[in-house]
């Protein structure tokens, strides 16, 4: 066996082409300071949770597939009588990806998972929040190949946040663009 350590394709790409690409746009000094993608936060709230606890933990097995890595159930934060929801209940699934799988997830859903995506003309460019963070929603789940269409009780969306470490919106968004998100493209008249 050799002693090799496994890259993922996206980071190999990211050390080799994409930041002294950044470096020359933003004129950089130090490769430091290039933005660099930190984690992506998958949340999958479940409708009716509150009814039937049985919804969260299928949510929560259908992230782990999808992720590929274990989700966890998010708890309501405060009650609210209105929604029969009390402190501490099971409403959401939610998983943290870093490193590795944070590339292997990126690469599947840029590859893979959006091109499947009914009419698709590329993704929504104002998700950013102004401090260089990015949030897309996905509206069905079954677009993910881990997804067998068959066992699936209920089409759901989730929201995929991509965290970077760049200043600005627009380093953000040359980041993520250069790792291949397909953004939309504005259509000046």
């Amino acid at each position: 066996m050799s002693n090799t350590k496994y890259i993922p394709r996206l980071r190999e790409r990211y050390q080799s082409q994409i930041i002294p690409a950044l470096m020359k746009q933003f004129n950089y000094t130090s490769v430091m300071q290039v933005p660099r993608l930190e984690k992506i936060c998958l949340n999958h709230g479940v409708n009716g949770a509150t009814s039937d606890k049985k919804l969260v933990d299928i949510a929560v097995n259908e992230m782990t597939a999808i992720a590929g890595q274990k989700a966890v159930a998010a708890r309501s934060k405060k009650a609210i009588s209105n929604f029969k929801l009390r402190e501490n209940m099971p409403i959401a699934s939610r998983v943290t990806l870093r490193q590795e799988r944070m590339y292997e997830f990126l690469d599947r859903l840029i590859s893979v998972s959006l091109p499947r995506v009914r009419d698709f003309k590329g993704v929504n460019n104002k998700g950013f929040d102004g401090r260089g963070n990015y949030t897309m929603g996905v509206k069905e789940q079954i677009i993910f190949p881990e997804m067998e269409i068959d066992k699936i009780t209920k089409i759901t969306g989730m929201d995929i946040t991509f965290v970077t470490n760049a200043n600005t919106d627009e380093e953000a968004y040359a980041l993520l663009e250069q790792l291949g998100i397909p953004f939309k493209k504005e259509n000046k008249q």
